[in-house]
This record gives structure tokens, sequence and C-alpha cells, in this order.
């Protein structure tokens, strides 16, 4: 919400203790998400059953013809009909993966069943004489030992990857005592999960929240928790505290919901009960779904190769335009091409942003704590040309190319934008929240005309709406829509100076 145009004491960093230091080192890298790896496993079976069919085909057929056709589209279907299958059947879980003996059984029978169907479909359509049966029964036989060795293969590997904290999902739990030591026993009860708790944290003292339960360390208050996930890459908080204490709970969401992580509310110790559907679990352990973690797993995947497409078409477009923006920039004034800002990127952290350099270079202010104006006269004439085109913005297609912006997102701003000597997160509650994405090149809110400066506490306000709505309602199909517009919605220059 807005405080309004009234000053107010600006905030502290928080400073996490030595211990909570050392724990959040450790967990600096990034891990591999089990989603992805069990769906990057869904498409290497695919491939494996459906390259299985080919070799056996050109081994025994021999020379395309006719019929080729026929058997394309059969090992196509039925690869397609195997991964249904096992996915149905759970055989893509983590427990299937670690432990392939426990259910080679079943993915024997469920490779079977697929085969046998397809030899059903080639029934009912009349085109089953077309098939060789050496060759079906060769592909089922080299699809079986194919998929079994490397099930058992690739356990090995997982198995190495859980022991070396590569693949797993990092969890802290918010809130102590009796609540948190009775939802730790549990999720360590489970025999197979991908949780590794890192810590707790809690705002209660010593004497109302032990220092130490179930052998876990309270590393810190709530606050202190922001600062300790933006360092560590933690990807779920727990809290075990009772849905009964509404207000202690709602206090707690409204500090933790400017990260990006998953929150999941422990539902393990309450008397109430919900719809099963309003339940997520963790083995057997139920949780309450707060809040997801914004573009994860394959939708981060999916935006990353839309960026770099996209990144690269608009390099190759407007390369005419960069090339003589920089010898305009050369010509009229003294200084570099380009301009370097600290910005706040994804999770808080501060990345590099380019830009054609719009400023006289001995009048640069890389801080931005004293923001252009209309007829400033820190602005160079090309400048003033390339700022109400943006134009200047140009060079953060490479940006997006290399990954440290997006496409499309919440504008980045810089770590010392100030409005009325208050930093914008001085100004908004939840500001950061506009960093659980990675910043965009172009936005939501620029779009619809917040662009420019940000000389009002309601124009930063109402900028952060918009990077919210477009948080919560992201899909490709919304940064398509957003980048279609955006050309459009620039030749509105009211704001830009």
């Amino acid at each position: 919400m807005s405080h309004g145009d009234a000053a107010r004491p600006r905030a502290e960093e928080v400073q996490l203790n030595e211990i909570a230091k050392q724990v959040a080192a450790q967990y600096r890298n990034d891990t591999l998400s089990p989603s992805m790896v069990s769906g990057l496993l869904r498409i290497y079976e695919f491939l494996l059953i459906a390259a299985s069919g080919f070799l056996v085909f050109y081994h025994y057929v021999g020379v395309p013809g006719p019929l080729t056709a026929y058997y394309f589209g059969a090992i196509l279907c039925c690869a397609s009909l195997s991964v249904a299958l096992l996915e149905f059947a759970r055989c893509y879980s983590v427990h299937s993966l670690f432990h392939p003996f426990r259910r080679i059984g079943l993915v024997a029978g469920l490779l079977a069943l697929s085969f046998a169907l397809l030899a059903v479909i080639g029934f009912f359509l009349k085109i089953s004489d077309v098939f060789s049966r050496v060759w079906l029964a060769g592909w089922f036989a080299m699809s079986l030992i194919s998929v079994g060795t490397s099930r058992i293969i690739l356990s090995r590997l997982f198995q190495r990857w859980a022991r070396n904290g590569r693949i797993e999902r990092r969890a802290v739990i918010v809130g102590g005592g009796k609540n948190a030591e009775t939802l730790i026993r549990a999720l360590e009860e489970q025999p197979y999960n991908d949780i590794r708790i890192c810590g707790m944290f809690d705002d209660r003292d010593d004497r109302r929240s032990p220092p130490l339960v179930a052998g876990y360390p309270k590393l810190g208050t709530v606050s202190e928790l922001i600062e300790f996930a933006r360092i560590a890459h933690i990807d779920l908080l727990i809290v075990a505290i009772p849905i009964t204490a509404e207000e202690r709970v709602l206090t707690m969401l409204k500090k933790l919901w400017v990260l990006p992580v998953d929150i999941r509310l422990s539902a393990h110790s309450t008397e109430l009960t919900f719809r099963p559907r309003a339940y997520s679990y963790i083995g057997a352990v139920p949780m309450l779904d707060v809040m997801d973690k914004p573009i994860n797993d394959w939708d981060s995947v999916a935006k990353r190769i839309f960026d770099i497409v996209f990144s690269l078409i608009g390099i190759i477009l407007f390369s005419p335009i960069m090339v003589a923006t920089a010898i305009a920039i050369k010509l009229d004034s003294k200084g570099p091409i380009l301009f370097k800002q600290k910005r706040h990127g994804f999770n808080n952290e501060e990345i590099d942003v380019y830009k054609f350099r719009s400023m006289y270079t001995e009048m640069s202010d890389p801080t931005a704590k004293k923001a252009v104006t209309r007829n400033d006269p820190r602005v160079t004439r090309v400048g003033r040309i390339i700022r109400k085109t943006s134009i200047d913005e140009l060079p953060q297609f490479f940006n997006a190319l290399l990954g440290s912006l997006s496409l499309v997102g919440p504008r980045p701003h810089a770590v010392s934008a100030q409005t009325h000597n208050l930093l914008y997160n001085e100004v908004i509650d939840g500001y950061f929240a506009r960093h659980r994405v990675k910043p965009g090149v172009t936005g939501w809110a620029q779009i619809n005309g917040f662009r420019g400066e940000m000389d009002t506490n309601e124009k930063i306000r109402l900028r952060t709406e918009y990077d919210l709505f477009y948080i919560e309602n992201w899909s490709l199909w919304f940064d398509l829509k957003i980048l279609v517009l955006t050309p459009v919605r620039l030749l509105n220059t009211e704001n830009a100076y």
C-alpha cells in the first residue's frame, strides 16, 4: 500500500548472524529441480522407445518403401502411449527413479500393454497385416532392455545427485516450538521425498521458541529469513504455525510473499479439515498451498526460449538503427557509446543493464538518485531523441539474450532510484515482490502508460500494481501480447524525456 508523501525513517538493512551466513553459503548453488529431471526423463524415454523402433525397422525391414509411413506412425504412437501409461502409473515419481528394481515389473507390464494396444488399434484399422511380427517383437524386446537398463543407470546417478545435494528442494521452516518439531518429524518419516530442511526462522524469543528443534537451528527472525532466502537458493517455505493463529499467520505471510519461492502452510497437526483438492502433499504430509513460485520449472524454460528467439530477431531487425545511433552519439558528444547502470534483478540481485548513453559523460548519474526531468540540461541533443523513442533501450536486447533480463517483465529500477528522497521500496509495501521474476526490457506497466519519470508515490504504486498483475497472470501469450503492443504504445511519449 502507499504511504503517501510523508517521509519516514529509511529502512535499515537486515544483517544475518554468523551461523545463518554460514548455512546460507552452503546453499548458494542452484539445484536440479526434481520435476525438471523427471520431465527430461519422459522426453528421453520417448526418444529411446522411438529410436528402438527405427533401429529395428532399418535393420530388419531395410530400405524405406511405400509402407514406411505406417511404420513411422506406429512407432510415434506407441512411444507416446508408453510414456503416457508410465506417467499414469506414477513411474516418473521420485520413488520410482531412485528405486527402479521395485517397479521394473510394472514398467515391463506397461510397455507390453502399450504394444498390445498398438496391435489392437492395427487390427481395428485393418492394417495389422502391414507390419512385420518379427519387427514388432524385436522392437518390444529392444525397448524393454533399453528402458530397464537406462533406469538402473540413471537411478545411480540420481542417488549420487541426492547425496551431493544437486537434486533436492530446499525448505525452510517458518515458526518453531512443538508445531515445527511435529512437522519435521513427519517429514523425516517419509521414505521418499526430495526435501532438505535448511533451518528455521521465528520472530519469537528463545523462551517461547527454542533455538534448536529436532536437530535444526533457529537461524533468525522472519525479516532475516527474507535476506537468507536471497543468498541461499531456497525453493520452499513451510509455515509451521497453527491455522487457528490467524493473525500471526497473516503477519508472517505479509512479509514472505515478496520472495520467489513456493509457500505452504502445514496442515499436519490441525484439526481443521478442507476439501481433498485443497491439499498438496510432501510424501504423506498434507500442506495448504498459499503461493507458488511464479514462472517455474518448464514455464521458465519456455520463457527463456522465447527470450532467446525474439532477442535474436530484435537484434537483427534493429541493428541498422543501433549502428546509426552509435555513430550519432559519438559525433554529438565525448564519451562512451554505451551507459552501464546497476539495477535490481531477479530475487533482488544487482545486475548490469546497458543503454545507449543519452547524457553528457561528466553529468551522468549511474545511481539514478536524481531522475531525469523535462528539459534536463544533462541530456544531450541525441539523447533527447533516443530517450523519447526508447531507442536508448535497444542494447538491452543483448541483456535479454545473455539472460540477465527477460524481454518482458517488470522494468528494472536503478538500485538507488528515489522519489522525494525515499527509495521506491520505502514508498510501497511489498515493492520487492516485483523481483519474484526476472525484470524485462518492456512490461505490462510500460504499455499501460507508466514509463519515464516516476515523480509521485501514486505513479510508483500503480506501476507496482501492474507489475504484480503481470506476475500473477503470466503466460507466453501474455508476453507476446505485450511485445506486439510495445511499439504501438511507445508512440505516446508524454512521460519520456
